[in-house]
């Protein structure tokens, strides 16, 4: 039996929404949470830049950008405030806001994709004027003719090429200003090159003008940008997904009036009117009301849970049917939404040995796309006799075809997407890079009680127990937080028991509780530490002196339990099932399931112990329990996954939470992160054969720069679109 602090339900689904909270704070982040948006970062060049100057800032603990969200999280002492930061952002050339600390808002991304569109559109214009003016000089326009023609293509051209180029001049400008060099700074070295040697030949009477190249150039610059912003839309992640249900305003009851406020305004205890129809904006308890409460956005439950006074609610849940009044217990940044929100999103941030990979090798590649450009640039003077425009032609070429925006996108795209798609499954991801080490399980080893089970045990024999044994079984159980311990004493309690008082009561990890009543010792617990003989059910004992007793309990199959032990066998993956319960219980339940491997009896420190043999030979073990008994096998375990409905200590020693009581996600997850592996992997060799391919076709002077913009869209787009194969 196991200690902790635990409110029974009669269903577990019904607390996984407000235990929440509870997950959230077992991970949070010493000092204080800083979070910034950054809305001009786009590649793995920006990620490493910002990390790591903020790492060498006195003060900072660490920070993380999440180039999905744009969103940077500083974890600093208190000293550190958002405006120190901000301005540490702008000396590296990046604007930053500081974000509403009760809303997870996408406002700024929202507003860089309809400037994109904006200035997408305005170039697309003006990319098809040129082109119709071209058409003249193309059909053998000559002298004054040509040069009026090419002269009006200017006149389009510059303004176009001043207002829908601004994103990467911006970007460029500010990483010059601050030392370094980006993705960005080529890329619009390469657009004022072409507008240069254009505008050049329109005053030399030239025959030959690029106005509609670099129109188009940047036409598919943003164009490449615009639908890799769309897409990773698409691959929506989960932290988006729980911000979306946050609520910002609530209706608060103060001394009989209804007011409309902000829920950051609000404070523990306010009182606040949740009508129905509405989603509830905090954290809260109850006072007036009934209700049927929808939790299905964020357990995954269809059924509707009733709601009445004393009930627990969860920011983002949706009320039914009738009007309740709830007492604040948090809200805004505090409320369990946000932080669950929150923790994804560092989730998503966090490094994996290929974010790492993909920052290093970005970081070594971005310094040579200058020289290969300045190097192709003399090299074609002096091929070519001092061609000016055909030198510049390829060094622009070079310098956008060399740009690694596809590196830069390689795995975040990935790691959000999959995030998202195992989200709406009822999986929660606590730990980036628990998707990276799931891939490498070959292991999995499921506890019973709570697990593969509800969790829910009713007693069977009551009736079959005296008053006596009763009261002193009712004081016991009540000290503990086992399943079985307060499945007993509640049953105890609906029957009008009365506990004993008892004496010295004490929980033993593993065994029981025991204490003294009128100077005899009694326990509750295992067989073998009560020194009952042990029944083929699963059961509490309980003795007092030399006279023992059983409490025999039954438990129901947690939905989804057939279904993933199938699903992991079909995968090749070893399944086994280690369990505290008597070996008869244990062993029905394996042949039900199809388990061959199973262990009855198992105390905590042997489950522990089968996890570390079975590495120590070379497996890779996904761990899945919800007890504090399991604590220690979750913490052993490469990947460990539990209910939101266990104990808050089994929830903290996880990787992945499971939000609802279906426990087939479990499959899903162990598919999804083996593809999500495949996907990064081809990702990044997509990267190297594009550059292997394509760099030398520009440096040798095949590449245009409109088809070197051209590739390196498509480039980036299909990594992108990649990601999204995931099923």
């Amino acid at each position: 039996m196991s200690t902790a602090t635990f409110r029974p339900s009669a269903c577990p689904a019904c607390d996984a929404a407000p235990a929440a909270e509870a997950l959230a704070g077992g991970a949070a982040l010493p000092n204080a949470r800083l979070l910034l948006s950054v809305p001009e970062v786009h590649c793995a060049a920006c990620i490493s830049t910002i990390e790591r100057d903020l790492a060498r800032m006195e003060g900072v603990n660490s920070a993380r950008l999440n180039l999905t969200l744009k969103r940077l999280s500083v974890d600093a002492v208190a000293a550190v405030g958002v405006q120190d930061v901000i301005a540490r952002l702008d000396r590296l050339g990046y604007d930053a806001h500081e974000l509403d600390a009760g809303t997870l808002s996408m406002t700024e991304t929202d507003k860089q994709g309809r400037e994109l569109l904006m200035r997408l559109g305005v170039a697309g214009f003006a990319m098809m004027n040129i082109m119709l003016l071209s058409v003249a000089v193309w059909s053998g326009a000559e002298g004054p003719t040509r040069d009026m023609f090419h002269l009006i293509s200017a006149l389009i051209a510059i303004p176009t090429v001043a207002f829908s180029g601004q994103p990467f001049f911006r970007a460029a400008i500010k990483g010059l200003r601050a030392g370094r060099m980006d993705m960005d700074a080529p890329i619009s070295f390469a657009i004022i090159l072409t507008l240069i040697i254009s505008i050049y030949e329109t005053l030399q009477s030239g025959e030959h003008a690029y106005f509609e190249a670099v129109v188009m150039l940047i036409f598919f610059l943003l164009a490449g940008r615009y639908l890799d912003f769309r897409a990773r839309a698409v691959a929506r992640s989960a932290a988006q997904e729980l911000a979306a249900l946050e609520v910002p305003r609530a209706m608060r009851l103060r001394d009989g009036v209804e007011s409309t406020v902000s829920v950051a305004d609000l404070a523990v205890g306010d009182l606040v009117l949740v009508r129905p129809g509405g989603r509830v904006p905090v954290d809260g308890v109850v006072v007036v009301g009934k209700s049927e409460i929808d939790r299905s956005l964020l357990t995954g439950e269809t059924l509707p849970v009733y709601a009445a006074e004393g009930s627990v609610l969860s920011a983002g849940e949706v009320n039914l049917t009738g009007p309740l009044t709830v007492r604040v217990t948090a809200a805004g940044k505090d409320s369990s939404l946000h932080r669950m929100a929150d923790l994804v999103a560092n989730a998503e941030s966090a490094r994996t040995k290929y974010t790492t990979l993909a920052e290093r090798a970005a970081r070594a590649y971005a310094p040579t796309i200058p020289l290969l450009s300045i190097g192709a640039f003399i090299v074609w003077m002096y091929i070519s006799g001092g061609d000016l425009r055909l030198a510049v032609n390829i060094a622009a070429a070079t310098l956008i075809i060399t740009c690694p925006c596809a590196l830069g996108l390689a795995v975040p795209a990935v790691v959000t997407a999959a995030s998202g798609k195992l989200f709406r499954k009822g999986l929660l991801i606590k730990d980036g890079t628990a998707l990276e080490r799931l891939a490498e399980v070959d292991t999995v080893i499921f506890d019973k009680t709570g697990t593969l089970t509800m969790g829910t045990p009713a007693p069977t024999n009551l009736e079959a127990h005296g008053a006596t044994e009763t009261r002193a079984a009712l004081a016991l159980a009540e000290a503990s937080s086992h399943p079985l311990a307060q499945a007993l004493a509640q049953a105890l309690r609906m029957r009008g028991v009365d506990p004993a008082p008892l004496q010295d009561v004490q929980e033993v990890p593993g065994y029981g509780v025991e204490g003294s009543w009128q100077g005899q010792r009694v326990r509750l617990g295992r067989a073998a530490w009560v020194g009952a003989v042990p029944v083929e059910m699963t059961a509490a004992y309980f003795s007092r002196d030399d006279a023992t007793g059983a409490f025999t309990f039954s438990d129901a199959l947690r939905p989804g339990a057939e279904d993933v032990v199938k699903g992991l066998q079909a995968q090749g993956k070893a399944v086994l099932l280690v369990s505290g319960d008597v070996a008869g219980v244990v062993r029905e339940m394996a042949q039900r399931l199809g388990i061959d491997d199973w262990h009855a009896e198992a105390l905590p420190q042997d489950k522990a112990a089968r996890i570390a043999a079975l590495q120590d030979a070379g497996h890779k073990v996904l761990m899945v329990g919800d007890g504090l008994n399991d604590t220690v096998a979750l913490s052993a375990a490469h990947v460990s996954i539990s209910p939101a409905s266990a104990l808050d200590a089994a929830r903290a020693a996880s990787d992945m939470v499971l939000l609802g009581r279906d426990i087939g996600p479990i499959s899903d997850a162990m598919r999804i992160a083996g593809q999500c592996t495949r996907r990064i992997r081809e990702n990044f060799v997509q990267s190297g054969v594009y550059n292997i391919i394509f760099v030398p076709i520009a440096l040798l002077g095949f590449a245009t720069p409109l088809w070197a913009a051209a590739v390196m869209s498509i480039s980036s787009i299909t990594v992108t679109l990649n990601a999204l194969r995931l099923k």
